[in-house]
């Protein structure tokens, strides 16, 4: 049972082009520093953004992951060897890249935007034979969810366009309204939260925006929140049914 907390000062940094893109890590590979590393099918986690004007990331191989990026604030681009052209995507808006046999993309950060990139690791001894593709999913595709406590967004889960090999995975964008909350949880499995917006406290602890929190083998979350709070949560299992790319080889 735990309940774990990572401030932004216990995550990986890092950058692209010069400090052009900046990051935090909640889940970083090993040389990228930081004190968690892959667990269930997720292997890394990071949010990433411009503090100025735009930048790019060029043109890059990947192969067997799942990669998923979730625009946070403002826009991205996203160009791939198999679309062959750049494709825009927007607050609120997916995109998945099930990297199969082997795929390159590059991607761009517009001005003052924001992206979370997550891999998620779907078996990739059977996924690395695949054939690579790509989707993406606009914000007022995926199902909303309101009550007098919170609106929750389903990106992948019940009713949602969103499809993924990797197993067990259900990812929500939820804004809480201000009181006390109490959430259930499933013992079998573990919940990653990472605060977007806002202040959650817990415990007598008041944790701010870029919080990540890792929960497993718990039945309930109690915490309080101001109106406005943001949450982007993703579910995965305890264990999953197949051994992770960082299991075999670490």
């Amino acid at each position: 049972m735990s309940i774990i907390i990572y401030n932004k000062d216990e995550q990986a940094s890092g950058n692209f082009n010069n400090g052009n893109i900046l990051e935090k890590k909640p889940i970083g590979f090993p040389q990228d520093g930081g004190q968690l590393r892959p667990y269930s099918n997720l292997f890394y986690w990071a949010d990433a953004w411009t503090p100025n004007s735009k930048s790019t990331i060029g043109l890059h191989p990947h192969q067997g992951f799942e990669i998923c990026s979730f625009v946070i604030k403002g826009s991205i681009k996203h160009f791939d060897s198999k679309q062959n052209e750049w494709i825009e995507l927007n607050r609120g808006d997916a995109q998945i890249i099930r990297s199969g046999n082997g795929i390159s993309h590059a991607e761009e950060i517009l001005d003052n935007s924001e992206m979370f990139q997550i891999w998620f690791d779907p078996n990739i001894s059977k996924t690395i034979s695949k054939p690579a593709s790509y989707s993406d999913y606009k914000a007022d595709s995926f199902p909303i969810i309101k009550n007098e406590k919170s609106t929750v967004i389903t990106i992948k889960g019940k009713n949602s366009p969103f499809e993924m090999d990797t197993e067990g995975i259900e990812i929500y964008d939820t804004t809480f309204h201000g009181d006390t909350h109490m959430i259930n949880l499933d013992d079998q499995k573990i919940y990653s939260l990472f605060i977007k917006k806002g202040v959650l406290s817990y415990s007598g602890v008041d944790l701010e925006q870029g919080t990540f929190i890792k929960i497993e083998k718990e039945s309930e979350f109690n915490f309080k929140s101001e109106s406005g709070l943001e949450i982007f949560e993703i579910r995965s299992p305890l264990r999953p049914s197949y051994p992770t790319y960082f299991e075999r080889f670490n």
